[in-house]
């Protein structure tokens, strides 16, 4: 046999040596009689992780009687299982609650990202230097336990799966937990990058690192090489299992059975649109995809947004704005998304056979902080499942009167992991040893008994007063509003109820010459307007304030710190010489970008935090004058990945200030409209350099 030269192990790499160290199988061995009916009733896993730490009151354990700074400004609503409430924000989920088992005891008493999240994604207690490091000794991913001990029978080189991306903390942080840890590289997950709801979604994991076909036979040819010469000097028999594992992933890779089972473009658009057109929504459908196509799990990470990397809501960590971000973007994905896959299993006959787990890290402090928002808090949190043997709708355990602590049956995330364990049969005593030789236990915790069990035929369900209208599908252009004033109810004045949406306009003082309105299309002078908004000089007074100030404004509802671009249409009609003399030398127009200095979100009460001033001009002889401005601005920290703050929230607006400090009369009508405003964020591109 030629023997391989220093160079060619180079090449190889990892690739091969991870499969020197197999450990033995479970040493226990299950019977009926300890196991029950539920163990192994799980064929396949489908697990949800909402990374950031959702919060309980806003999901799953509402405190209605708690007082306001602790419940929040969202109602209950019923379920369809009696006595059974969830969030207003859940409609659609509430719908489905006699398919969910609802946890509210879960805890870790840990409210940092890396460490708590590293209990959940493994069932134990993080006992390293640091979390935020991933480290060869950390205990291993669940998934990596499942990949091991229960790969899959179709698909065994794409048992354990992980979309869209690892979990990433800010600055592109990526914490212990996700990987094979002590048992190996080998049993990491198989990560797929991308994003599903593009069109031109292409998955990046299936041509690893860039590596062609060609190379990859190339790369095969010397792992081949190098188990013969191992072979030869030992006989190693788990590096023939080992290797096992390397074909049929590679048989994957190259025989396009994987590509076939990523083709989401493959599914009708009315399903697609049921889940919901977003990554996280897309993800979802995605998993249900590949576990048809027989991968044993499917752990579906919440996708991180463009520019949320060094902010107050990156994810479900909503610092601030914990209520706008949750109306707005957060749960309508969720809701959708989550109650789609539910029905959908359902449907297809694969809800008995697949367990459905959503949870986060930890959950969010009872008491709402200055900012709006909610911060860590690992002392209680929720979490659902469904089917595979779980018994829908039941609630497992409390929280106290705030939803600060277990009242009762708390649970830790070992007990998460055992259950999990269990109902893929695996013994979660069982122990199994490391490259080293140590035995280790699979679990150190029981699985949650009490939740298992045949669903109840005759279960008295109840109309779950939850409204879909009351969370719409999500659509990322909402997340800025309505930039072409197309609305029912027209420009809104500045006092509306708590947390208005969509444009408003305030003029202070009021009577004083100046009037904001919203213009329905019309024909001037040839041009065609589409509906819009329209400042008016001259009405009903003919002399304008001195402390004049009007603004058209509204909310920027999911702000990121990075770069944005206001993109503004201006129509300059009326006399031209009244035009002249008002923006020539009296009134200052600006484009601005705000932050509220409210809670309740009234454009009266806010800081400007940079502004452009612009100047209209209406040509004698060309009326009406259209001009387009731009203004773009970058809100980041000099200290990168540190965390930037809009505070209360980002508003943007026109804004129309008397400059000159008297009184100005008017002598002729003269408008300014706005047939078009838009706000365009730029964002940041994903930083591919992480750990890994």
């Amino acid at each position: 046999m030629h023997p391989m030269n220093r160079r060619e192990l180079v090449r190889v790499g990892g690739l091969a040596m991870g499969g020197l160290a197999l450990p033995r199988l479970l040493s226990a061995s299950p019977s009926e009689e300890l196991h029950g009916p539920s163990f192994g009733k799980a064929k396949n896993v489908i697990f949800l992780y909402l990374n950031g730490g959702p919060p309980q009151h806003e999901t799953f354990d509402p405190k209605p009687n708690a007082p306001v700074e602790i419940r929040g400004p969202f109602k209950p609503i019923q379920t369809t299982v009696p006595g059974m409430q969830f969030c207003e924000l859940l409609p659609r989920t509430a719908a489905l609650a006699d398919k969910l088992a609802v946890i509210r005891s879960m805890a870790t008493d840990d409210n940092i990202h890396s460490s708590s999240g590293h209990w959940v994604l493994t069932g134990y207690k993080y006992q390293g230097p640091n979390a935020r490091t991933i480290q060869p000794t950390d205990w291993p991913f669940y998934g990596s336990q499942i990949k091991r001990y229960r790969p899959s029978d179709v698909m065994p080189g794409l048992s354990t799966v992980m979309i869209p991306d690892v979990i990433r903390l800010n600055a592109s942080v990526t914490p212990a937990g996700q990987t094979g840890g002590l048992m190996g590289a080998q049993w990491n997950p198989e990560r797929f990058v991308g994003d599903p709801s593009r069109e031109d979604y292409r998955i990046e994991g299936l041509e690893p690192l860039g590596i062609t076909t060609g190379r990859l036979q190339q790369r095969r040819r010397l792992q081949q090489k190098f188990e013969d010469r191992l072979r030869e000097i030992d006989g190693a028999k788990s590096l023939e299992v080992f290797s096992t594992y390397q074909r049929q992933a590679f048989d994957l890779l190259t025989s396009g059975k994987a590509r076939t089972a990523f083709s989401i473009d493959q599914e009708p658009a009315a399903v697609r649109d049921r889940y919901g057109r977003n990554r996280w929504g897309q993800c979802v459908l995605l998993a249900r995809r590949l576990i048809e196509s027989g991968v044993r799990l499917v752990h579906v990470n919440w996708p991180r947004e463009p520019g949320d990397n060094a902010s107050d809501n990156p994810l479900w960590d909503t610092h601030a704005q914990n209520h706008d971000r949750l109306e707005d973007v957060l749960c309508p994905i969720f809701d959708v998304g989550y109650s789609a896959l539910i029905t959908d299993l359902e449907q297809r006959g694969l809800l008995d056979e697949t367990l459905v787990v959503a949870i986060g890290e930890f959950g969010r402090t009872p008491k709402i902080n200055a900012k709006g928002g909610r911060d860590h808090w690992g002392s209680v949190f929720c979490c659902t499942l469904a089917g595979a043997g779980i018994r829908g709708g039941q609630i497992y355990g409390s929280s106290d009167r705030d939803g600060a602590y277990p009242l009762t049956d708390r649970v830790e995330p070992g007990n998460l992991t055992s259950t999990i364990f269990h109902l893929l049969g695996l013994d979660h005593r069982g122990t199994f040893t490391d490259p080293v030789g140590r035995e280790l236990s699979l679990s150190q915790e029981e699985p949650l008994f009490r939740l298992l069990g045949e669903q109840k035929e005759n279960l008295d369900l109840v109309p779950s007063t939850g409204d879909v209208n009351r969370v719409p599908v999500f659509d990322e252009k909402r997340i800025i509003g309505n930039t072409q004033f197309q609305m029912e109810d027209g420009i809104r004045p500045a006092q509306t109820p708590s947390r208005p949406k969509g444009w408003r306009q305030l003029v202070t003082p009021t009577d004083n010459g100046v009037v904001i309105s919203l213009a329905q299309p019309q024909k001037i002078q040839g041009l065609e307007l589409l509906q819009h908004a329209q400042f008016s000089f001259g009405e009903p007074t003919t002399e304008i304030a001195k402390t004049t100030s009007a603004i058209l404004a509204q909310e920027v509802r999911s702000p990121f710190p990075g770069t944005y671009r206001i993109k503004i249409e201006l129509l300059a009609d009326g006399d031209a010489q009244s035009f002249a003399d008002l923006f020539d030398n009296q009134l200052t127009c600006h484009l601005v970008y705000f932050q509220f200095t409210k809670q309740d979100k009234q454009i009266n009460g806010r800081k400007v935090m940079a502004e452009q001033q612009i100047k209209p001009t209406l040509v004698a002889g060309v009326s009406p004058t259209s001009q387009t401005f731009e203004f773009t601005k970058q809100f980041v920290n000099a200290t990168p990945g540190t965390n930037f703050s809009f505070g209360l929230g980002l508003g943007i607006g026109l804004e129309i200030r008397n400059a000159s400090g008297r009184f100005i009369s008017v002598s002729k009508q003269v408008s300014l409209r706005v047939t078009r405003y838009e706000l365009e964020f730029l964002g940041k591109e994903r930083n591919k350099d992480v750990t890994s």
